[in-house]
């Protein structure tokens, strides 16, 4: 409702900026430890601004004109599919068999719903293919970053992101918002974009990449349902039977389980959100006090053990 008249660059940088607003709080109150500014991690978040906060969304701002939302919102499933495949390949993280057939039943109701594209689809689905694979490397560096909090991330992102988009935009698109817009632009941003990438980065960081975006899959659905309810746009046989074939991928993701076997964990100081209720966070807090999820610098002795896990920020070994 917004594309048609705002320019991509200047949108995409509203909706990022308006997800920076809302986590500036929190992510001002958790404070930046020295270790946010390794030299790992400053590389992880530059990725993280360039691919996931400049590129990618602007991509999906251009393909919104060429092509309907509810196809657009079953494409962005692609996501899922450069997400995990980066995280297999290249990010170590453990892929069992469940995962890895659920990654193959979304990219198949890509393909059936890429079929069905109307003209200039094609050059949609290409820009929302590109788009993707550049979130899918956002995700993968998201869930590793362990100097700052997700709020942190998320503001690093929206701030820098979106500023570098909508600097371009009033550059070279001459854009004129009037309130509403703007408004609306800002309100998307802050819930869409801010909430939504707080809540996925901390399920990135506790479960992988993989297994988080997987769950991100169920977006398209509500996007489906908006794009056809509100929008009035037309049911299409093959995107409903491209829902079904998501729903199924979800189905088979959510019966995956956890693995164990011994692993060995080397030393580290590193920051991120974690609670005492497992075999990795027993170092005691001057207050006294354990939240049951909270954020601080703390260092990790070297230690070997054998337990069911997830590959989260301590388990990226081997397999």
């Amino acid at each position: 409702m917004l594309v048609a008249g705002t320019g991509p660059f200047t949108l995409a940088g509203l909706f990022y900026l308006g997800a920076a607003i809302v986590v500036a709080p929190a992510a001002w109150r958790s404070g930046v430890a020295a270790i946010a500014w390794r030299e790992r991690n400053l590389a992880k978040v530059a990725g993280v601004i360039i691919a996931g906060g400049v590129v990618a969304p602007t991509l999906l701002m251009m393909a919104l004109r060429n092509a309907s939302a509810a196809s657009i919102s079953l494409w962005l499933n692609f996501e899922t599919i450069a997400t995990t495949a980066l995280a297999w390949t290249i990010f170590r993280e453990h892929i069992g068999g469940r995962a890895l057939v659920a990654m193959l039943l979304v990219a198949g109701a890509g393909v059936m719903l890429a079929a069905s594209s109307s003209p200039g689809g094609a050059a949609a689905g290409f820009m929302i293919a590109t788009a993707c694979l550049l979130w899918g490397l956002d995700n993968n560096l998201t869930s590793v970053i362990d100097g700052l909090t997700p709020a942190q991330i998320t503001m690093l992102k929206g701030a820098i992101g979106g500023g570098i988009n909508l600097a371009i935009g009033l550059t070279t698109e001459r854009t004129r918002l009037a309130a509403g817009p703007l408004t609306a632009a800002l309100v998307i941003g802050a819930f869409s974009y801010g909430a939504s990438l707080v809540l996925y980065i901390r399920g990135a960081q506790s479960l992988g990449a993989a297994r988080s975006q997987m769950l991100f899959a169920s977006a398209p659905f509500l996007g489906c349902i908006l794009a056809w309810s509100v929008l009035g746009e037309p049911v299409e046989m093959r995107q409903a039977a491209a829902m079904l074939v998501i729903a199924a991928a979800l189905a088979i993701l959510f019966s995956d389980r956890e693995h164990g076997h011994a692993h060995f964990h080397s030393a580290v100081t590193h920051t991120h959100e974690h609670s005492h209720d497992d075999a990795h966070h027993a170092h005691a807090h001057a207050d006294g006090s354990l939240a049951i999820r909270h954020a601080h610098p703390h260092s990790h002795d070297p230690i070997e053990h054998e337990h069911s896990h997830l590959p989260d920020l301590h388990h990226r070994h081997e397999h």
